[in-house]
């Protein structure tokens, strides 16, 4: 399967997102690709929120991506110079953009 074409197949299923605190160079891509999903916490780490905008400062903390968003989130893994945004089928599990897609 082509990269375009697990892009495609993503934007139609639920994913759910997570950030490797250890591996994040606080460049703020994620941020700006899509700030109703990451935030910076007071370390100048990013972290992910949940559906009420609240920011999960817990490392490793996942999120269900909201649909009109899974986009911008698999953009910002894709372009995360740190490596550390790890986006998930959320009906398995299976990583479709970061790391270890």
């Amino acid at each position: 399967m082509t990269a375009g074409k697990r892009s495609d197949l993503a934007v139609t299923e639920p994913l759910r997102v997570w950030i490797d605190q250890d591996l994040c160079t606080g460049d703020g891509l994620c941020v700006q690709y899509a700030p109703e999903v990451f935030e910076f916490d007071v370390d100048g780490l990013a972290y992910v929120k949940d559906g009420d905008g609240e920011l999960l400062a817990a490392a490793g903390a996942r999120v269900d991506v909201p649909s009109n968003l899974r986009l911008d989130v698999i953009d910002s893994a894709k372009e995360c110079p740190g490596d550390c945004i790890h986006v998930e089928r959320a009906t398995d599990g299976v990583e479709i953009a970061g790391p270890e897609a």
